[in-house]
Protein backbone atom coordinates (compact mmCIF):
# COMPACT_ATOMS: atom_id res chain seq x y z
CA UNK A 1 0.00 0.00 0.00
CA UNK A 2 1.27 3.38 -1.11
CA UNK A 3 1.17 6.73 1.26
CA UNK A 4 -0.79 8.64 -1.13
CA UNK A 5 -3.08 5.79 -1.08
CA UNK A 6 -3.50 6.47 2.26
CA UNK A 7 -3.82 9.97 2.11
CA UNK A 8 -6.20 9.74 -1.05
CA UNK A 9 -9.44 11.13 1.01
CA UNK A 10 -11.24 10.76 -2.19
CA UNK A 11 -11.00 6.92 -1.39
CA UNK A 12 -12.40 4.55 1.29
CA UNK A 13 -8.49 3.96 2.75
CA UNK A 14 -8.55 7.35 3.05
CA UNK A 15 -12.03 8.32 4.55
CA UNK A 16 -11.54 5.74 6.77
CA UNK A 17 -7.96 7.12 7.95
CA UNK A 18 -9.84 10.82 8.03
CA UNK A 19 -12.43 9.19 10.20
CA UNK A 20 -9.81 7.34 12.78
CA UNK A 21 -7.92 11.27 13.33
CA UNK A 22 -10.77 12.90 13.81
CA UNK A 23 -12.14 10.46 16.07
CA UNK A 24 -8.88 10.86 18.44
CA UNK A 25 -8.66 14.38 18.19
CA UNK A 26 -12.43 15.12 19.06
CA UNK A 27 -11.43 12.73 22.23
CA UNK A 28 -8.41 14.22 23.15
CA UNK A 29 -10.32 17.82 22.79
CA UNK A 30 -13.27 16.31 25.39
CA UNK A 31 -11.11 15.21 27.33
CA UNK A 32 -9.02 18.48 27.81
CA UNK A 33 -12.39 20.86 27.82
CA UNK A 34 -13.33 18.30 30.79
CA UNK A 35 -10.15 18.80 32.30
CA UNK A 36 -9.91 22.48 32.32
CA UNK A 37 -13.52 23.02 33.19
CA UNK A 38 -12.85 20.22 36.51
CA UNK A 39 -9.48 21.44 36.95
CA UNK A 40 -8.16 18.09 39.42
CA UNK A 41 -5.29 20.05 40.34
CA UNK A 42 -6.78 22.46 41.92
CA UNK A 43 -7.53 22.44 45.66
CA UNK A 44 -11.58 21.61 46.53
CA UNK A 45 -13.32 24.90 47.28
CA UNK A 46 -15.13 23.29 49.76
CA UNK A 47 -12.81 21.65 51.51
CA UNK A 48 -11.04 25.65 51.84
CA UNK A 49 -14.31 27.05 53.02
CA UNK A 50 -15.36 24.48 55.54
CA UNK A 51 -13.81 21.46 57.10
CA UNK A 52 -9.83 22.98 56.31
CA UNK A 53 -10.61 26.71 57.72
CA UNK A 54 -13.03 25.24 61.15
CA UNK A 55 -9.98 22.79 61.93
CA UNK A 56 -7.39 25.52 61.54
CA UNK A 57 -9.50 27.62 64.23
CA UNK A 58 -9.82 24.69 66.73
CA UNK A 59 -6.07 24.17 66.32
CA UNK A 60 -5.48 27.91 67.12
CA UNK A 61 -8.20 27.59 70.39
CA UNK A 62 -6.08 24.56 71.33
CA UNK A 63 -2.52 25.82 71.18
CA UNK A 64 -3.46 29.36 72.33
CA UNK A 65 -3.81 30.49 76.40
CA UNK A 66 -6.80 29.98 77.91
CA UNK A 67 -6.72 33.70 79.05
CA UNK A 68 -6.46 34.64 75.20
CA UNK A 69 -9.24 32.36 73.93
CA UNK A 70 -12.63 34.58 75.31
CA UNK A 71 -10.36 37.47 72.81
CA UNK A 72 -9.54 34.83 70.27
CA UNK A 73 -13.30 33.83 70.03
CA UNK A 74 -14.82 36.84 69.87
CA UNK A 75 -11.84 38.16 66.77
CA UNK A 76 -13.03 34.39 65.23
CA UNK A 77 -16.95 34.84 66.01
CA UNK A 78 -16.49 38.76 64.07
CA UNK A 79 -14.00 37.01 61.12
CA UNK A 80 -16.41 33.77 60.59
CA UNK A 81 -19.79 34.27 61.95
CA UNK A 82 -21.26 31.15 60.07
CA UNK A 83 -19.27 28.93 62.57
CA UNK A 84 -20.76 30.18 65.33
CA UNK A 85 -17.71 29.49 67.56
CA UNK A 86 -18.47 30.17 71.61
CA UNK A 87 -17.55 28.03 74.69
CA UNK A 88 -19.28 25.99 76.44
CA UNK A 89 -19.32 26.45 80.63
CA UNK A 90 -17.59 23.71 82.74
CA UNK A 91 -15.72 22.16 79.92
CA UNK A 92 -18.52 19.33 79.49
CA UNK A 93 -20.58 18.83 76.64
CA UNK A 94 -23.87 20.03 76.25
CA UNK A 95 -26.91 17.67 77.71
CA UNK A 96 -27.86 15.28 74.90
CA UNK A 97 -24.35 15.27 73.20
CA UNK A 98 -22.56 11.94 72.62
CA UNK A 99 -19.08 11.37 71.53
CA UNK A 100 -19.07 10.95 67.59
CA UNK A 101 -19.09 7.47 66.42
CA UNK A 102 -17.43 5.84 63.83
CA UNK A 103 -19.41 6.95 60.86
CA UNK A 104 -20.32 10.48 61.52
CA UNK A 105 -20.99 13.16 58.65
CA UNK A 106 -18.96 13.60 56.06
CA UNK A 107 -17.88 17.30 57.19
CA UNK A 108 -17.26 15.75 60.76
CA UNK A 109 -15.47 13.36 59.30
CA UNK A 110 -12.86 15.22 57.80
CA UNK A 111 -12.80 17.21 61.39
CA UNK A 112 -11.69 13.81 63.05
CA UNK A 113 -9.35 12.87 60.08
CA UNK A 114 -7.58 16.07 60.86
CA UNK A 115 -7.56 16.64 64.49
CA UNK A 116 -5.49 14.93 66.85
CA UNK A 117 -5.90 12.12 69.64
CA UNK A 118 -5.97 14.94 72.22
CA UNK A 119 -9.43 16.68 70.74
CA UNK A 120 -12.96 14.77 71.08
CA UNK A 121 -16.37 15.86 69.06
CA UNK A 122 -19.45 16.01 70.51
CA UNK A 123 -22.40 15.51 68.29
CA UNK A 124 -26.25 16.07 69.35
CA UNK A 125 -28.65 13.00 69.12
CA UNK A 126 -31.26 14.53 66.80
CA UNK A 127 -28.41 15.47 64.43
CA UNK A 128 -29.25 17.82 61.18
CA UNK A 129 -27.91 19.77 58.47
CA UNK A 130 -26.80 22.90 60.14
CA UNK A 131 -26.24 20.77 63.89
CA UNK A 132 -24.09 22.42 66.54
CA UNK A 133 -21.64 19.85 67.79
CA UNK A 134 -19.20 20.19 70.78
CA UNK A 135 -15.08 19.91 70.50
CA UNK A 136 -13.22 18.94 73.65
CA UNK A 137 -9.80 20.93 73.48
CA UNK A 138 -6.36 18.93 74.75
CA UNK A 139 -6.68 21.06 78.06
CA UNK A 140 -10.15 19.84 78.86
CA UNK A 141 -12.05 23.22 77.48
CA UNK A 142 -14.98 22.58 75.54
CA UNK A 143 -16.10 25.37 72.24
CA UNK A 144 -19.41 24.49 70.38
CA UNK A 145 -19.60 25.20 66.66
CA UNK A 146 -21.69 24.87 63.68
CA UNK A 147 -20.50 21.38 61.97
CA UNK A 148 -19.17 22.07 58.23
CA UNK A 149 -21.38 21.42 55.90
CA UNK A 150 -22.02 18.03 54.51
CA UNK A 151 -20.93 17.75 50.72
CA UNK A 152 -21.46 14.34 50.24
CA UNK A 153 -20.20 12.34 47.36
CA UNK A 154 -22.13 12.74 44.16
CA UNK A 155 -23.76 9.43 42.29
CA UNK A 156 -20.92 7.62 40.75
CA UNK A 157 -21.84 8.49 37.12
CA UNK A 158 -22.02 12.24 37.97
CA UNK A 159 -18.01 12.76 38.33
CA UNK A 160 -16.43 14.57 35.57
CA UNK A 161 -14.07 11.22 34.51
CA UNK A 162 -17.61 9.30 34.10
CA UNK A 163 -19.30 12.71 32.57
CA UNK A 164 -16.05 12.65 29.84
CA UNK A 165 -16.70 8.87 29.32
CA UNK A 166 -19.71 9.04 28.39
CA UNK A 167 -19.02 12.23 26.30
CA UNK A 168 -16.35 10.81 24.54
CA UNK A 169 -18.70 7.22 24.05
CA UNK A 170 -21.41 9.11 22.32
CA UNK A 171 -19.24 11.26 20.01
CA UNK A 172 -17.13 8.19 18.71
CA UNK A 173 -20.38 6.61 18.05
CA UNK A 174 -22.44 9.77 16.09
CA UNK A 175 -19.19 9.26 13.92
CA UNK A 176 -19.54 5.83 13.49
CA UNK A 177 -22.98 6.14 12.32
CA UNK A 178 -22.57 9.08 10.26
CA UNK A 179 -19.20 6.83 8.45
CA UNK A 180 -21.42 3.69 8.29
CA UNK A 181 -24.11 5.93 6.18
CA UNK A 182 -21.96 7.66 4.62
CA UNK A 183 -20.24 4.40 2.96
CA UNK A 184 -23.35 2.27 2.88
CA UNK A 185 -25.67 4.51 1.36
CA UNK A 186 -24.12 3.92 -2.01
CA UNK A 187 -24.67 0.70 -1.87
CA UNK A 188 -27.71 0.78 -0.47
CA UNK A 189 -28.93 2.65 -3.76
CA UNK A 190 -26.97 -0.01 -5.59
CA UNK A 191 -29.51 -2.62 -4.66
CA UNK A 192 -32.51 -0.38 -4.86
CA UNK A 193 -31.51 0.49 -8.56
CA UNK A 194 -30.47 -3.36 -9.13
CA UNK A 195 -33.92 -4.56 -8.04
CA UNK A 196 -35.85 -2.17 -10.09
CA UNK A 197 -33.62 -2.59 -13.22
CA UNK A 198 -35.39 -2.49 -16.09
CA UNK A 199 -34.81 -2.27 -20.38
CA UNK A 200 -37.07 0.81 -20.65
CA UNK A 201 -34.61 3.87 -19.87
CA UNK A 202 -37.50 4.61 -17.22
CA UNK A 203 -35.04 3.71 -14.08
CA UNK A 204 -32.34 6.65 -13.75
CA UNK A 205 -28.66 5.79 -13.59
CA UNK A 206 -26.93 4.87 -10.30
CA UNK A 207 -25.86 7.80 -8.31
CA UNK A 208 -21.75 8.82 -8.74
CA UNK A 209 -21.42 9.53 -4.97
CA UNK A 210 -19.04 8.66 -2.06
CA UNK A 211 -15.91 7.43 -2.45
CA UNK A 212 -13.67 7.23 -5.44
CA UNK A 213 -13.62 3.07 -5.22
CA UNK A 214 -17.91 3.69 -5.18
CA UNK A 215 -18.30 5.93 -7.76
CA UNK A 216 -15.94 4.05 -10.25
CA UNK A 217 -18.22 1.22 -9.27
CA UNK A 218 -21.50 3.07 -10.40
CA UNK A 219 -20.08 4.15 -13.36
CA UNK A 220 -18.71 0.11 -14.70
CA UNK A 221 -22.51 -0.67 -13.15
CA UNK A 222 -24.02 2.32 -15.50
CA UNK A 223 -21.88 1.08 -18.63
CA UNK A 224 -22.81 -2.68 -17.73
CA UNK A 225 -26.73 -1.66 -18.14
CA UNK A 226 -26.24 0.29 -21.29
CA UNK A 227 -24.30 -2.94 -22.70
CA UNK A 228 -27.43 -5.62 -21.81
CA UNK A 229 -29.72 -2.49 -22.89
CA UNK A 230 -27.95 -2.26 -26.07
CA UNK A 231 -27.67 -6.41 -26.40
CA UNK A 232 -31.24 -6.94 -25.95
CA UNK A 233 -32.17 -4.31 -28.32
CA UNK A 234 -29.95 -6.59 -31.05
CA UNK A 235 -31.76 -9.46 -30.11
CA UNK A 236 -34.72 -8.08 -30.52
CA UNK A 237 -34.27 -6.54 -33.70
CA UNK A 238 -32.29 -9.44 -34.89
CA UNK A 239 -35.74 -11.25 -34.75
CA UNK A 240 -38.01 -9.40 -35.42
CA UNK A 241 -35.91 -9.25 -39.01
CA UNK A 242 -36.21 -12.82 -38.91
CA UNK A 243 -39.75 -12.84 -38.55
CA UNK A 244 -40.49 -10.78 -40.68
CA UNK A 245 -38.26 -12.58 -43.63
CA UNK A 246 -40.09 -15.75 -42.50
CA UNK A 247 -43.27 -14.59 -43.32
CA UNK A 248 -42.67 -14.04 -46.74
CA UNK A 249 -41.89 -17.57 -47.20
CA UNK A 250 -44.53 -19.15 -45.26
CA UNK A 251 -47.53 -16.66 -47.30
CA UNK A 252 -45.31 -18.23 -50.69
CA UNK A 253 -45.96 -21.48 -48.82
CA UNK A 254 -49.61 -21.36 -48.40
CA UNK A 255 -50.26 -20.16 -51.41
CA UNK A 256 -48.75 -23.18 -52.91
CA UNK A 257 -50.35 -25.64 -50.20
CA UNK A 258 -53.21 -24.04 -51.87
CA UNK A 259 -52.72 -26.74 -54.97
CA UNK A 260 -52.09 -29.82 -53.38
CA UNK A 261 -55.20 -31.70 -54.44
CA UNK A 262 -55.13 -34.29 -51.66
CA UNK A 263 -57.38 -32.43 -48.77
CA UNK A 264 -55.90 -34.09 -46.04
CA UNK A 265 -52.24 -33.46 -47.01
CA UNK A 266 -53.39 -29.69 -47.74
CA UNK A 267 -55.37 -29.16 -44.55
CA UNK A 268 -52.01 -30.81 -42.93
CA UNK A 269 -49.60 -28.21 -44.99
CA UNK A 270 -51.82 -24.94 -44.12
CA UNK A 271 -52.21 -26.27 -40.27
CA UNK A 272 -48.18 -26.56 -39.87
CA UNK A 273 -47.98 -23.47 -41.78
CA UNK A 274 -50.34 -21.72 -39.26
CA UNK A 275 -48.62 -23.27 -35.75
CA UNK A 276 -45.12 -21.54 -37.94
CA UNK A 277 -46.21 -18.14 -38.15
CA UNK A 278 -47.85 -18.67 -34.45
CA UNK A 279 -44.56 -19.63 -33.27
CA UNK A 280 -42.86 -16.77 -34.63
CA UNK A 281 -45.72 -14.29 -33.71
CA UNK A 282 -45.45 -15.92 -29.80
CA UNK A 283 -41.56 -15.78 -29.45
CA UNK A 284 -41.43 -12.37 -30.83
CA UNK A 285 -43.82 -11.06 -28.71
CA UNK A 286 -42.43 -12.58 -25.47
CA UNK A 287 -38.50 -10.98 -26.53
CA UNK A 288 -40.33 -8.00 -26.97
CA UNK A 289 -42.26 -7.88 -23.74
CA UNK A 290 -39.63 -6.93 -21.66
CA UNK A 291 -39.30 -3.58 -22.92
CA UNK A 292 -42.01 -2.29 -21.34
CA UNK A 293 -42.78 1.13 -23.44
CA UNK A 294 -45.94 1.47 -23.02
CA UNK A 295 -46.78 3.91 -20.10
CA UNK A 296 -49.03 3.50 -17.05
CA UNK A 297 -52.37 5.19 -16.94
CA UNK A 298 -55.61 5.35 -15.38
CA UNK A 299 -58.35 2.89 -17.18
CA UNK A 300 -61.15 1.07 -16.10
CA UNK A 301 -60.00 -2.47 -15.05
CA UNK A 302 -63.73 -3.63 -14.76
CA UNK A 303 -64.33 -2.56 -18.38
CA UNK A 304 -61.01 -3.91 -19.64
CA UNK A 305 -62.04 -7.59 -18.28
CA UNK A 306 -65.59 -7.00 -19.89
CA UNK A 307 -63.79 -7.21 -23.03
CA UNK A 308 -61.54 -10.21 -22.65
CA UNK A 309 -65.06 -11.77 -21.07
CA UNK A 310 -66.65 -10.64 -24.51
CA UNK A 311 -63.90 -11.79 -27.01
CA UNK A 312 -64.28 -15.25 -25.76
CA UNK A 313 -67.74 -15.62 -25.87
CA UNK A 314 -68.02 -14.22 -29.42
CA UNK A 315 -66.09 -17.23 -30.68
CA UNK A 316 -67.90 -19.97 -28.06
CA UNK A 317 -65.87 -20.29 -25.52
CA UNK A 318 -67.71 -20.29 -21.62
CA UNK A 319 -65.83 -17.36 -20.30
CA UNK A 320 -68.06 -15.05 -17.48
CA UNK A 321 -67.25 -12.14 -15.66
CA UNK A 322 -67.48 -11.62 -11.74
CA UNK A 323 -66.68 -8.26 -9.80
CA UNK A 324 -67.76 -4.52 -9.97
CA UNK A 325 -68.91 -2.98 -13.06
CA UNK A 326 -66.26 0.24 -12.52
CA UNK A 327 -63.04 -0.32 -10.74
CA UNK A 328 -60.24 2.26 -11.34
CA UNK A 329 -56.62 1.61 -11.37
CA UNK A 330 -53.16 3.02 -12.74
CA UNK A 331 -51.88 0.23 -14.91
CA UNK A 332 -50.94 -0.70 -18.86
CA UNK A 333 -53.70 -1.27 -20.19
CA UNK A 334 -52.76 -3.39 -23.68
CA UNK A 335 -50.35 -4.73 -21.65
CA UNK A 336 -52.62 -5.81 -18.79
CA UNK A 337 -55.41 -6.44 -21.41
CA UNK A 338 -52.34 -9.05 -23.06
CA UNK A 339 -51.55 -10.92 -19.86
CA UNK A 340 -55.72 -12.06 -18.81
CA UNK A 341 -56.43 -13.17 -22.24
CA UNK A 342 -53.59 -15.57 -21.71
CA UNK A 343 -54.84 -16.91 -18.98
CA UNK A 344 -58.10 -17.21 -20.57
CA UNK A 345 -56.87 -19.20 -23.82
CA UNK A 346 -54.86 -21.55 -21.22
CA UNK A 347 -57.93 -21.59 -19.16
CA UNK A 348 -60.48 -22.27 -22.09
CA UNK A 349 -57.37 -24.88 -23.85
CA UNK A 350 -57.39 -27.44 -20.71
CA UNK A 351 -60.64 -26.55 -19.23
CA UNK A 352 -64.54 -26.67 -20.44
CA UNK A 353 -65.40 -23.10 -18.85
CA UNK A 354 -63.61 -20.21 -16.97
CA UNK A 355 -64.65 -17.25 -14.90
CA UNK A 356 -62.85 -13.99 -14.31
CA UNK A 357 -62.99 -12.62 -11.08
CA UNK A 358 -61.83 -9.07 -9.94
CA UNK A 359 -62.09 -7.85 -6.31
CA UNK A 360 -60.79 -4.25 -5.42
CA UNK A 361 -59.77 -3.84 -1.75
CA UNK A 362 -57.32 -0.94 -0.94
CA UNK A 363 -54.50 -1.12 -1.47
CA UNK A 364 -54.63 -4.29 -3.57
CA UNK A 365 -56.40 -5.35 -7.07
CA UNK A 366 -56.88 -9.22 -7.49
CA UNK A 367 -57.76 -10.76 -10.59
CA UNK A 368 -58.00 -14.39 -11.05
CA UNK A 369 -58.51 -16.34 -13.80
CA UNK A 370 -60.35 -19.91 -12.57
CA UNK A 371 -60.99 -22.77 -14.96
CA UNK A 372 -62.19 -26.29 -14.64
CA UNK A 373 -59.48 -27.95 -16.46
CA UNK A 374 -57.67 -31.08 -14.76
CA UNK A 375 -55.11 -28.59 -12.96
CA UNK A 376 -51.56 -28.30 -12.85
CA UNK A 377 -49.41 -30.27 -9.94
CA UNK A 378 -47.70 -28.09 -7.51
CA UNK A 379 -44.66 -29.40 -8.37
CA UNK A 380 -45.02 -27.93 -11.60
CA UNK A 381 -46.44 -24.63 -11.11
CA UNK A 382 -43.48 -22.57 -10.70
CA UNK A 383 -41.81 -24.49 -14.32
CA UNK A 384 -44.68 -23.69 -16.40
CA UNK A 385 -44.04 -20.38 -15.27
CA UNK A 386 -40.88 -20.15 -17.26
CA UNK A 387 -40.54 -19.50 -20.85
CA UNK A 388 -40.94 -22.42 -23.58
CA UNK A 389 -42.86 -25.14 -20.52
CA UNK A 390 -46.14 -26.12 -21.70
CA UNK A 391 -49.16 -27.12 -19.70
CA UNK A 392 -49.52 -30.43 -21.00
CA UNK A 393 -47.14 -33.41 -21.02
CA UNK A 394 -47.60 -33.59 -25.51
CA UNK A 395 -44.11 -33.98 -27.04
CA UNK A 396 -45.39 -33.32 -30.11
CA UNK A 397 -47.06 -30.05 -30.96
CA UNK A 398 -50.40 -30.33 -32.10
CA UNK A 399 -53.51 -27.77 -32.70
CA UNK A 400 -54.57 -27.91 -28.69
CA UNK A 401 -50.75 -27.56 -27.62
CA UNK A 402 -49.14 -23.70 -27.22
CA UNK A 403 -45.33 -22.64 -26.98
CA UNK A 404 -45.09 -22.05 -23.36
CA UNK A 405 -45.30 -18.36 -23.57
CA UNK A 406 -48.54 -17.82 -22.49
CA UNK A 407 -48.22 -17.92 -18.53
CA UNK A 408 -44.67 -16.47 -18.99
CA UNK A 409 -45.50 -13.42 -20.97
CA UNK A 410 -48.34 -13.01 -18.43
CA UNK A 411 -45.83 -13.27 -14.84
CA UNK A 412 -43.23 -11.20 -16.84
CA UNK A 413 -46.27 -8.43 -17.52
CA UNK A 414 -47.58 -8.21 -14.24
CA UNK A 415 -44.04 -8.13 -12.35
CA UNK A 416 -43.38 -4.67 -14.33
CA UNK A 417 -46.37 -3.67 -12.91
CA UNK A 418 -45.13 -4.39 -9.38
CA UNK A 419 -47.94 -7.33 -8.99
CA UNK A 420 -47.18 -11.19 -8.40
CA UNK A 421 -49.12 -13.80 -10.49
CA UNK A 422 -49.53 -17.41 -8.61
CA UNK A 423 -51.19 -20.84 -9.50
CA UNK A 424 -53.50 -22.08 -7.19
CA UNK A 425 -55.72 -25.59 -6.76
CA UNK A 426 -59.58 -25.07 -7.41
CA UNK A 427 -61.80 -27.58 -5.78
CA UNK A 428 -63.15 -30.10 -6.51
CA UNK A 429 -60.41 -29.91 -9.46
CA UNK A 430 -58.97 -26.80 -11.66
CA UNK A 431 -56.89 -23.95 -11.38
CA UNK A 432 -56.85 -20.52 -10.20
CA UNK A 433 -54.04 -18.15 -12.08
CA UNK A 434 -54.45 -15.65 -9.52
CA UNK A 435 -52.81 -11.90 -10.14
CA UNK A 436 -52.27 -9.08 -7.31
CA UNK A 437 -51.60 -5.55 -8.01
CA UNK A 438 -51.04 -2.49 -5.94
CA UNK A 439 -53.56 -0.01 -6.34
CA UNK A 440 -52.04 2.90 -7.18
CA UNK A 441 -55.52 4.46 -7.68
CA UNK A 442 -57.38 3.89 -4.53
Amino acid sequence: MKWPDIVDLRGIRGQITLLMLVSIVATHLIITATFLLNRPDQPDPWMVRGPAQLIAIVQLLGAAPPADRPRLIADIARAFPDFGIAMVAAGQPPAGFDAARESPSHGIGELRRHLSDDYRIFVPGSGGPNETIAIRLPDGAMISTRAPPDRGHGPFWGGPWMTTLIIVVISLILLGLWAARALTAPLSSFAEAAENFSLDGASAPLPKRGPQEIRALARALNRMRERITVLIDDRTKMLAAISHDLRTPITRLRLRAEFIEDENHRAQMLRDLDQMASMLTAVLSFLRNGRRLEPMTLIDLATTLHLVTDQFADVGCQVSYDGPDHAMVTARPDDLYRAVTNLVENAVRFGTSATIRLRVASPAVTIEVEDDGPGIADARKDDVLQPFVRGDDARNMDEASGFGLGLSIARAIVLAHGGELSLNDRQPHGLIARIALRNAAG
